[in-house]
């Protein structure tokens, strides 16, 4: 445990990467839509560009800092919110001062910029937060515990997988799972990473499983991989929502890790028009209330299809289905 010589802000940091865009010379920037980043992983792969040769990378990002950092009477001052993206390979060193999204308040948000030619393979991106203590400026007070993964070259946001997936046939595997037999697949959301475990004593399973391409197997492989990332987000979001920290003022709090990175990516969806801690306190008081949960299942249905990008796979599906039902007929 490191020890420091001066006062440290308690509480969690966290940091988020919100969108990602990427510059060429004499081209139009491309947005980068949601695959090319993963919460659960904090990962952002650029690899997924479009755009031939691109020279620049934007990452919007924000963090998320305790309320006690700006609080009047606290040990330090002038405090700032900065991310750092660093490459070894290259000894690179970024850095962009986030600004405060409301007085006094704990989201934070910026913009960091990068050159392609400063980011060998994948670079890792962390949040600090700095302040003048003792009259002493520039003094790191707190760090983000997670950090998140810059990749230039792969087109997959992932450390090694998004979730973790294990083939098991439910009739004789783990207790649990046996009740479960006449299901495809179940999602556990209570490790370390959310777990889909996939049924193959369930008839076509394995075949589909194994399906690549552009035939129907392939096409229905697409689809199924869609609707159990979908799963996954649904579970982890009631997970995370059903083991919150409360305040003592009653305030919940953001899970740490992964857990609140889903929640932070889901809310917009679930709760409109809030900010992301309204809208926890709002998602909370109903779970816990009378009324309300129920109505909020479509629209937490709704954020889990949108973040799995199920409508545009199920597109796809249906027009290659479509392609191939022609291409018979012809």
């Amino acid at each position: 445990m490191k020890v420091f010589p001066y006062p440290r802000l308690r509480g969690t940091v966290s940091l988020r990467v919100d969108a990602a865009r990427v510059k060429a010379p004499e081209q139009p920037r491309e947005q980068l839509d949601s695959r090319a980043r993963s919460v659960v992983e904090r990962v952002v792969a650029l690899g997924l560009a479009e755009t031939e040769n691109w020279e620049t990378a934007t990452l919007t990002v924000s963090a998320t800092i305790p309320s006690k950092a700006t609080e009047r009477g606290s040990p330090w001052s002038d405090v700032a919110v900065v991310v750092v993206l660093a490459d070894r390979a290259t000894n690179t060193r970024v850095t962009s001062m986030l600004a405060p999204e409301s007085e006094g308040g704990r989201e934070w948000r910026g913009e960091l910029q990068v050159l392609r030619a400063d980011l060998f393979d994948r670079a890792t991106m962390m949040v600090q937060v700095v302040a003048t203590v003792d009259g002493v400026p520039g003094r790191i007070i707190a760090e983000g515990v997670d950090d998140w993964i810059v990749d230039v070259r792969s087109d997959a946001p992932t450390r090694e997988q998004a979730f973790d997936v294990k083939e098991v046939g439910f009739a004789k595997g783990p207790r649990w799972l046996q009740q479960f037999t006449d299901a495809p697949w179940i999602v556990n959301a209570a490790g370390a990473l959310p777990t889909v475990h996939i049924n193959t004593d369930f008839e076509g399973m394995t075949d589909i499983l194994g399906a690549e391409g552009r035939g129907p197997e392939g096409l229905v492989n697409e689809i199924m991989v869609a609707q159990m990332a979908a799963d996954v987000w649904i579970a982890v979001f009631h997970s995370a929502v059903g083991d919150l920290e409360i305040e003592d003022d009653g305030t919940p709090l953001f899970p740490h890790g992964w857990q609140g990175e889903v929640l932070r990516e889901m809310l917009p969806d679930v709760v409109p028009e809030r900010t992301l801690e309204d809208a926890l306190c709002e998602v909370h008081s109903r779970r816990v209330g009378v009324t309300g949960w129920t109505e909020l299942q479509p629209r937490i249905q709704y954020a889990a299809m949108r973040r799995a990008e199920v409508p545009r796979v199920f597109l796809e599906t249906a027009r290659g289905l479509d392609k191939l039902k022609r291409e018979d007929e012809a």
